[in-house]
C-alpha cells in the first residue's frame, strides 16, 4: 500500500473566512434530529472489548465536558462507540469507539443524512450552517467503518451520521490519514480477533480561529489501544496538524503533517486523562526515563513504531 498520510502538497485557501457566505438554505432544510427514544439503548464504548487488557473512557475536568440530561457520566452512547461533547466549542472534546476487523461488515456509503442529536440541546452542535458554501468537511472523528461490525452493523453506520461525531476538516485531511494508520495497526493486532479500541479528537486551543461563531481545530489527535499477536497489551498516539498561515484576511493551510506522539504528550495538550494507558506505549515510557520529548515523523508504515 503505498502511504501518502504527511505530505499533501497543496494549500487550499478558505476564502470565505473573510464574508460571512449565506448558508445555503436547501441544505440546512435536510438537516434532522435523532429523538432521545431512538437512541436509549445504544450500549456504546466497552472497556472490556479487548479482553483481559481493559482499556476505560478517558477522563476529562467537569468543567470541559457538555452535561447529557439524565447522566451522571455525560456520555452520548452510540453502536459500538460513544462520543463526549466539549460544553464550549459545539465539537466532540473525544470519541472512543471499539473496532473488530474479524466481524467488520461492509456497507456502501450513500443516501446518509447527517442528524443533530436529541438527547443534548442542537446549539450546543455545529451543524450544517458551519460546512455550507466552503471547503470544510463533515469529518468523521470516529471512521464510519470503525464500528460497522456484527449484527448491530447498519445501526452503527447510520450512527456515525451524527453532527456530535463530526468535525470541520479539509478534504485532504479527512480520513485517509487516520484510515492508514488504522489499517496498519490493525495489521499488527491479534490475527484471530483483530480487534482495537481507538480514541480520537481535537485539540482544543485558545487561539483558534473562530468562523461563524465556531473556533476551527487545527490539530487532532488518535490514540489506539490494542494487543500484540504475542499477547502483549500496547497503546500508542498519533498527531496530524497542518502549517496555518493567517495573513490579510484570509486562512491559508499549509501541508499536513502527522507525528507519532506519546500518550503523556496527548494528555497534556487535551486535558483528558488516559489512565494506565501510557504505561504501555513505548514513547511515553521513553519520556519518562529520558525527560526529553519524543515526536516521530511518519512518512510511511515503516516510520511507525508499535
Amino acid at each position: 500500500m503505498t502511504v501518502t498520510t504527511t505530505d499533501l502538497h497543496y494549500r487550499p485557501r478558505l476564502a470565505d473566512l473573510r464574508p460571512l457566505v449565506a448558508p445555503d438554505t436547501t441544505l440546512l432544510a435536510q438537516a434532522r434530529t435523532s429523538p432521545p427514544a431512538t437512541l436509549a439503548n445504544r450500549e456504546g464504548y466497552r472497556a472490556d472489548h479487548l479482553g483481559d487488557f481493559a482499556v476505560p473512557l478517558p477522563t476529562a475536568p467537569a468543567e470541559a465536558v457538555l452535561p447529557v440530561a439524565g447522566r451522571d457520566d455525560a456520555q452520548l452512547n452510540y453502536t459500538h462507540f460513544t462520543v463526549v461533547m466539549s460544553r464550549t466549542r459545539r465539537l466532540a472534546l473525544f470519541t472512543a469507539a471499539n473496532l473488530d476487523g474479524g466481524a467488520s461488515v461492509s456497507l456502501p456509503r450513500g443516501g446518509d443524512p447527517w442528524a443533530f442529536d436529541g438527547r443534548i440541546p442542537e446549539d450546543a452542535q455545529a451543524g450544517d450552517d458551519l460546512y455550507a458554501d466552503n471547503d470544510f468537511d463533515r469529518g468523521h472523528l470516529v471512521r464510519r467503518e470503525d464500528p460497522n461490525w456484527g449484527a448491530d452493523a447498519a445501526t452503527a453506520n447510520r450512527d456515525t451520521f451524527h453532527f456530535t461525531n463530526c468535525a470541520p476538516q479539509l478534504s485532504g485531511f479527512n480520513q485517509r490519514t487516520w484510515l492508514e494508520l488504522e489499517d496498519h495497526i490493525l495489521g499488527n493486532t491479534r490475527r484471530v480477533r483483530e480487534r482495537a479500541s481507538v480514541f480520537t479528537g481535537p485539540v482544543f486551543r485558545a487561539d483558534d480561529p473562530v468562523y461563524r461563531g465556531v473556533a476551527i481545530p487545527l490539530a487532532y489527535w488518535k490514540v489506539v489501544a490494542f494487543v500484540h499477536d504475542d499477547g502483549r497489551p500496547s497503546a500508542t498516539a498519533y498527531l496530524i496538524e497542518h502549517d496555518v498561515d493567517v495573513g490579510g484576511m484570509s486562512l491559508l493551510f499549509g501541508a499536513f503533517k502527522t507525528y507519532q506522539r506519546s500518550i503523556l504528550s496527548i494528555a497534556a495538550m487535551t486535558g483528558l486523562d488516559f489512565g494506565t494507558l501510557a504505561d504501555v506505549d513505548g514513547f511515553s515510557n521513553e519520556e519518562r526515563a529520558t525527560g526529553a520529548t519524543v515526536r516521530r515523523r511518519i512518512t510511511g508504515p515503516e516510520d511507525i513504531r508499535v
